[in-house]
C-alpha cells in the first residue's frame, strides 16, 4: 500500500492534510482530506470511452453528509439518510460550477465525483473544504483536467478577512463568499454580505485567491509524487475539417446579419439562425444528413457563437440591439393579485416574474434538521421555473438543483433586508412566467416589490442585475455586458449577478468560463452593474416607494409581547392547558420563544378584537399586582371570615368580611356574596413574609355620614397590657 500524505496550511495556522493510497482504490482517484476532526472522502470515476452522439460534458458532482459524522441518527421512520437536502446540493453546485469549465472541451466521457462527509466536530465547514477534496481526487487520477483548483470561503470579521472561517466565526461577520479558483484565475464567486462596497468584495477576492495558490501548488506536488502528470489518451470527437469551413464560409456571414440586425424578439432571432443552418442541411440527401448532420449542428452552433461575439466586439451591437450598458425596458406592478398577502410583477425585457408573499406565525418556520445544522428558518424563498417561461412543451417535474440554487441566490439577496426582530414568518414564491436572462435577478426585484406591497418594513428595496463578458483569447478588447440575454450567457465568458441596495452589494454570484481574467476587469463589470442595480431600483420606486403603512385587511394580525422567563410556565400552564385555553377562547395562535433575557410571546389572530382578548389574558398572568390598583375580580370562595376574589387570571387575595362595607357582618351569609360574583376591589395590603393579598370592597365606597374609623390596637397591645397590669405568665413554646 502506497499512502502519499501531503499538508496545507491555512493562513491561520491549520493545517489541511490530503491522503491518497489508503481508501477507495479502485476508483480512479481518490484522497482522504482532514482538517482537525473533519474529514472528506472525495472520489472520481470516468467512464472509458463516450456515449456516441454526446457532444457535451457529461459531469455528475455528489456531496453527502453521514449523520453518524457528528454521532447523530437521520430523522424520519427509515433512519437512514435519504435524498440529498438543499445545503448537500447548494454544496453540489459549488463544486460542479468550479470543475467544469475545466475538462476539455472535446472530452465528453462520464465523469462522477463523490464527496462524502465521514466525520466532523462541529468547528470547522465541511463545504468550503469539498472544492479541494474533488480536485485532489481529480488531481491523483489519470482523468483529463485543466486543474488543479481550491475552493476557500472568505469572511470578513471586525473588519479582518478570515479564510476558511469556523461555524462561530461565521456568525460574526458581515461578509461570506465562497471562491474557487485555478492557481491562475479565478472561475467561480458566490455569497452574500450585508451591503458592503465593490471595493471590499474585489479584496476578498482576492485574499481567496492567495490561499488558494497554496493549495493548488500542493497538488501539483502531489500529482507527481504519485505519478499521474500525464493523463489518459481518449477520442471523443471525430471531426470533418473540411465539413467545418464549408460550414463557416456558406453561414458566417448570414449569421454576422442576423446577429447585427438587432431583433429583440427571441424566438424569431432564433428561427433566423436555424434557417441559416437548415439551408445548408437542404443541400445534403437524407443518408448523407445522417453521417454530417449532428457534425453541421455542432459546427454551425461554433459559427453562430463567433459572429455574435464579433458583431459585439468589432461594432459594439448585441443580439436585441442593445448597447453594452443598457437595461432592456422594464414594467412591473405591485399588488396585481388580490388573494395573497402581497405580490408584484417584475418584467425586465423577455423576463417576468409574478412573486407572491406569505405571512405567518412562528410555527409556519421551516425545520432544518441536517447532519451539521439544525434550527429554524422564518425567511423563505421558493423559486420556480416551469418549461412554459422559455416556450418549451415538456412536462413540469419536481425541484432541480438549478432551481434550488437560483433561488438561494435571491434567498441571500433579501433576507437581511428583513428586520431582525419581525415577528412574522415570511414566505416569498417567485413563478418565472417568461425567461430570457437572469430570471433569479428577476426574482429579486418582484420580491422587493412583494415585500413592500404586504407592507413588511423591509430596510431597503434590493435589485438585482447580470452582468457578462466577451473575451476572446490573445486579444486585448473585451466587453463587458449589462442585463445579459440567455444567448450571451451561453456564448459568453461570464455570468455576474449582483444584487444589492443603493448603499452596497447584499449577494453576489460569478462563473467565469475564460482565463487571464483581470481584477481590472472585473472592476469594470461591478462598477457598471452597481449603475445598472440604481437604474433597476429607480423602476422599482416608481413603482413603490416604500412598504405599506399597514398589512392588508385578510392579512392575520400579529402581537408581541416580552415577559420574565419566571411567568413563562404560567403562561404555558400543567399540561398546557392555560395557553391552549387561552388560544380556543379567542381564536388566536400563541407560540412563545424563550430568550436568555425574556420570553417572547406572539399573539397571531384573526382580528385586532381576538389579539386584545389574547393579550389582556397574558397580561392578567404575568402582572404583578400594586398596592392602591383597583381591580375587576371574580369570586372564586366562601369562607367564613371572608371571600376568595380573583383579581388576575390565577391570583387570588382575600377580601375579609370587615372590608366588605361599612355595615358590619357577623356571618357571610349577611353580605348576600356567593361563588361566581363578580366584585370591585382595591388591592389595601401585602404581606411582606407570605406574599398574601389583602382586599377591600369597602374602600371603593363612599364612607357613611358621621363614619368614624374604628380604632384598631396595634399587634403586641395584650402583651403590653399583661406587663402592665404585671401579669408575668410565661409565654407558651408553640413548639409545645
Amino acid at each position: 500500500m502506497n499512502v502519499v500524505t501531503k499538508n496545507v496550511a491555512l493562513p491561520d495556522g491549520r493545517v489541511i492534510t490530503i491522503e491518497t493510497g489508503k481508501l477507495a482504490k479502485q476508483a480512479d482517484g481518490s484522497v482522504m482530506l482532514r482538517l482537525g476532526n473533519t474529514m472528506l472522502l472525495a472520489t472520481v470515476c470516468a467512464a472509458k470511452d463516450a456515449v456516441p452522439g454526446t457532444d457535451f460534458m457529461p459531469l455528475q458532482v455528489e456531496y453527502k453528509e453521514k449523520y453518524a459524522a457528528f454521532g447523530r441518527f437521520p430523522g424520519g421512520f427509515t433512519k437512514r439518510e435519504g435524498k440529498a437536502s438543499d445545503y448537500e446540493i447548494l454544496t453540489c453546485r459549488l463544486v460542479d460550477r468550479a470543475l467544469r469549465p475545466l475538462f476539455p472541451d472535446n472530452y465528453h466521457a462520464e465523469v462522477y465525483v463523490n464527496i462524502v462527509l465521514f466525520s466532523a466536530d462541529g468547528v470547522d465547514m465541511p463545504d468550503a473544504l469539498a472544492g479541494l477534496a474533488a480536485s485532489a481526487a481529480l488531481a491523483v487520477s489519470d482523468i483529463p483536467f485543466g486543474g488543479p483548483i481550491s475552493e476557500v470561503r472568505v469572511a470578513r470579521i471586525g473588519g479582518e478577512f478570515v479564510v476558511n472561517p469556523t461555524f462561530a466565526q461565521l456568525e460574526e461577520a458581515d461578509m461570506d463568499i465562497m471562491v474557487a479558483a485555478t492557481y491562475d484565475n479565478i472561475m467561480m464567486v458566490e455569497g452574500e454580505m450585508k451591503e458592503v462596497s465593490e471595493s471590499d468584495l474585489l479584496e476578498a477576492m482576492k485574499v481567496a485567491h492567495e490561499a488558494i495558490k497554496v493549495h493548488c501548488k500542493a497538488q501539483m506536488e502531489l500529482m507527481e509524487e504519485v505519478g499521474k502528470t500525464v493523463k489518459r489518451e481518449y477520442c471523443h470527437e471525430v471531426n470533418d475539417e473540411e465539413l467545418r469551413a464549408q460550414v463557416r464560409e456558406a453561414c458566417y456571414a448570414k449569421a454576422y446579419e442576423v446577429a447585427a440586425s438587432g431583433n429583440n424578439d427571441k424566438h424569431g432571432r432564433a428561427a433566423a439562425f436555424d434557417a441559416i443552418k437548415e439551408e445548408f442541411k437542404a443541400q445534403f440527401t437524407e443518408e448523407e444528413l445522417e453521417e454530417k448532420g449532428a457534425l453541421i449542428d455542432r459546427y454551425y452552433h461554433d459559427v453562430e457563437k463567433e459572429a455574435m461575439r464579433r458583431c459585439i466586439l468589432d461594432e459594439g451591437k448585441r443580439l436585441d440591439g442593445r448597447k453594452t450598458t443598457e437595461i432592456r425596458p422594464i414594467w412591473c406592478e405591485a399588488g396585481y393579485l388580490p388573494g395573497p398577502h402581497g405580490s408584484a410583477v417584475f418584467t425586465r425585457g423577455e423576463t417576468q416574474s409574478l412573486t407572491t408573499v406569505t405571512l405567518g406565525t412562528k410555527r409556519d418556520e421551516k425545520i432544518i434538521d441536517d447532519v451539521m445544522n439544525q434550527g429554524t428558518e422564518r425567511f423563505l424563498l421558493h423559486y420556480n421555473f416551469p418549461p412554459f417561461s422559455t416556450g418549451e412543451a415538456r412536462p413540469q417535474r419536481g425541484v432541480g438543483r438549478r432551481v434550488i440554487g437560483h433561488g438561494n441566490l435571491a434567498c441571500r439577496a433579501l433576507k437581511n433586508m428583513i428586520p431582525t426582530d419581525y415577528p412574522y414568518c415570511v414566505r416569498v414564491v417567485s413563478d418565472i412566467l417568461e425567461s430570457n436572462g437572469s430570471s433569479s435577478m428577476a426574482t429579486v426585484c418582484a420580491g422587493t416589490l412583494a415585500l413592500m406591497d404586504a407592507g413588511v418594513k423591509i430596510k431597503k428595496p434590493v435589485s438585482g442585475i447580470a452582468m457578462g463578458l466577451i473575451k476572446n483569447a490573445g486579444e486585448e478588447k473585451y466587453a463587458v455586458l449589462s442585463d445579459i440575454l440567455g444567448d450571451e450567457d451561453h456564448l459568453g465568458d461570464m455570468d455576474f449577478k449582483v444584487t444589492g441596495t443603493r448603499d452596497g452589494i447584499t449577494a453576489t454570484q460569478m462563473d467565469i468560463k475564460v482565463d487571464g481574467l483581470s481584477y481590472e476587469v472585473l472592476a469594470q463589470a461591478l462598477e457598471q452593474a452597481r449603475v445598472g442595480r440604481l437604474h433597476i431600483l429607480d423602476k422599482i420606486t416608481e413603482c413603490i416607494a416604500e412598504p405599506r403603512e399597514d398589512y392588508k385587511p385578510f392579512v392575520p394580525r400579529i402581537e408581541q409581547i416580552s415577559i420574565d422567563k419566571d411567568f413563562i410556565g404560567a403562561v404555558i400552564g400543567p399540561g398546557g392547558k392555560v395557553i391552549q385555553d387561552i388560544q380556543k377562547t379567542t381564536g388566536t395562535t400563541i407560540t412563545i420563544t424563550e430568550t436568555e433575557t425574556c420570553g417572547l410571546v406572539d399573539v397571531f389572530g384573526p382580528d385586532k378584537t381576538s389579539i386584545d382578548a389574547a393579550m389582556a389574558r397574558i397580561k392578567g398572568i404575568v402582572a404583578v399586582p400594586e398596592v392602591g390598583e383597583e381591580y375587576h375580580g371574580k369570586i372564586k370562595s366562601i369562607v367564613d371570615f371572608g371571600a376568595f376574589v380573583e383579581i388576575l387570571p390565577g391570583k387570588e387575595a382575600l377580601l375579609h368580611i370587615s372590608e366588605i362595607d361599612y355595615k358590619r357582618f357577623e356571618t357571610m351569609a349577611e353580605t348576600g356574596l356567593k361563588e361566581g360574583d363578580e366584585i370591585d376591589v382595591k388591592l389595601i395590603g401585602i404581606d411582606q413574609k407570605t406574599n398574601k393579598l389583602r382586599l377591600s370592597h369597602k374602600a371603593l365606597l363612599p364612607k357613611p355620614e358621621g363614619w368614624v374609623e374604628p380604632e384598631r390596637k396595634p399587634r403586641g397591645d395584650k402583651e403590653r397590657g399583661n406587663k402592665e397590669r404585671g401579669d408575668r405568665r410565661p409565654r407558651r413554646d408553640h413548639k409545645e
